[in-house]
């Protein structure tokens, strides 16, 4: 294992030439201080987020990627700032490391994240190493976003429309897919490439929050029902979906002989990386039904009162719990 001096300047080899070019944009003074300098631009707000990404919580480094964990470590903290219609600039990397992970190991994690800052815009600005007994990775991104133009959680209102970009389920078949051994199979990459390499709607974030058209906004890392009841909840209102409206993906047979059912992926399952907003009734003709190639579907409304409600295809309305991702909840 590489000492800490050595592991330092291991990760500013990787990310120099990035770190050039992100000077003429405001970061003064990046890696090798005690801290940052950065100088926003005037005329915009900044965006902060903060990420923690751990081994055996997140990920199971026996099984996901070196590569893929360095990726979707910085991607899951950029979806975030997408999330409020921001452009991202700069990250801080914690990285801790156990004394058995190989400068092999380590390599390949840097190669991710680096992908994923080339893809995301972003530059390592500065950060901290140490040691433990597993990975434990947190990551800070800083964005930018015009002045008061930023989205939150907490602006829906009753009468608003409620939307979903892309499909929903498609990370979590990619991890059953990894759990029961089938994710070797061709036809199934893309599936297990939404796991391992999750694609942000930064593009269609910034179009929200610059036009004003999204009341409120949150990303589905943890599921739609519980990322709507976050939304919900910020916004003191309730809502009522739609189950045929929902987007889902195709569930493989052999995942459905195993029990995984198709609506309960699509409402429960986490880290699509989608963007879930709202809309005023009299503006939802603004909103397309593709946006740069992904497709953008209304699957419900903002109701009064606090509760969620999800209106089956036979025209049944049940109660929806929150069942999505929670760290913290009892098993």
């Amino acid at each position: 294992m590489l000492s800490e001096n050595e592991l330092i300047e291991h990760i500013r080899r990787r990310f120099a030439p990035r770190a050039a070019v992100a000077r003429k944009s405001g970061l003064l003074l990046g890696i090798g201080d005690d801290a940052a300098v950065l100088r926003p631009s005037g005329r915009a707000d900044c965006v902060l987020t903060c990420d923690a990404f751990l081994e055996n919580v997140h990920f199971l480094a026996a099984v996901h990627p070196a590569e893929a964990v360095g990726y979707k470590a910085l991607a899951r903290a950029t979806s975030d700032l997408a999330a409020m219609g921001a452009t991202p600039r700069y990250f801080l990397l914690s990285l801790a490391l156990p004394a058995n992970r190989t400068e092999a190991w380590l390599d390949s994690f840097l190669r991710g994240l680096a992908r994923a800052a080339r893809r995301l815009g972003l530059t390592l600005a500065g950060g901290d190493t140490s040691r433990h007994p597993t990975i434990a990775i947190s990551i800070t991104a800083v964005g930018e976003v015009s002045r008061d133009r930023a989205a939150t959680r907490s602006g829906a209102r009753p009468g608003d429309l409620i939307y979903v970009s892309g499909r929903l389920g498609a990370a979590q078949l990619g991890l059953e897919l990894i759990l029961s051994g089938l994710h070797r199979k061709r036809r199934w990459k893309p599936l297990l490439r939404r796991h391992l390499y999750p694609d942000l709607h930064l593009d269609l974030g910034r179009w929200l929050a610059e036009r004003q058209l999204a009341s409120a906004m949150i990303d589905t890392s943890d599921g739609l029902s519980t990322d709507l009841g976050h939304l919900c909840r910020a916004s003191r209102v309730g809502a009522r979906l739609w189950a045929n409206c929902i987007p889902r993906v195709r569930v493989p047979p052999a995942l459905l002989a195993r029990g995984i059912d198709p609506e309960q992926l699509s409402l429960h399952g986490g880290e699509d990386y989608e963007l879930l907003f709202t809309v005023r009734g009299r503006l939802s003709k603004l909103i397309p039904e593709l946006h740069r190639g992904t497709p953008i579907s209304a699957i419900g409304e903002i109701i009064r009162g606090r509760k969620m409600v999800l209106v089956e295809a036979d025209g049944r309305s049940v109660e929806l719990v929150a069942r999505g991702w929670d760290h913290f909840r009892t098993k």
